[in-house]
């Protein structure tokens, strides 16, 4: 099973706009279960404590390397990931094997 964990810092500045990235994004990446049929479990949600480093986590599973890599070229995640690189300023991932 590969793990894929990505973190996102927003650009916006302003706290309105902020949160309402965050939940577009939320939104956006909760509708691709069932329509990926790589994706095994997928959880999204947004800082809830003011952390100043990171306002949006991703936590998803794959089957195995094959999956992960056949999600991120789906046209529905394609669509997704254009949004969220429209609203962010910094990302980090990191894929794990279990």
């Amino acid at each position: 099973m590969i793990r894929h964990v990505v973190s996102w810092r927003l650009a916006a500045t302003e706290p309105a706009a902020r949160a309402a990235d965050a939940a577009a994004i939320v939104e956006r990446l909760e509708a691709l279960v069932g329509v990926v049929p790589e994706i095994r479990t997928l959880q999204v949600g947004t800082d809830v404590v003011g952390n100043p480093n990171w306002d949006v986590v991703l936590i998803a599973d794959y089957e195995d390397l094959g999956a992960l890599a056949r999600y991120q070229v789906h046209p529905a995640h394609e669509v997704a990931a254009a949004f969220i690189r429209s609203v962010a300023a910094e990302k980090a991932a990191v894929d794990v094997q279990f």
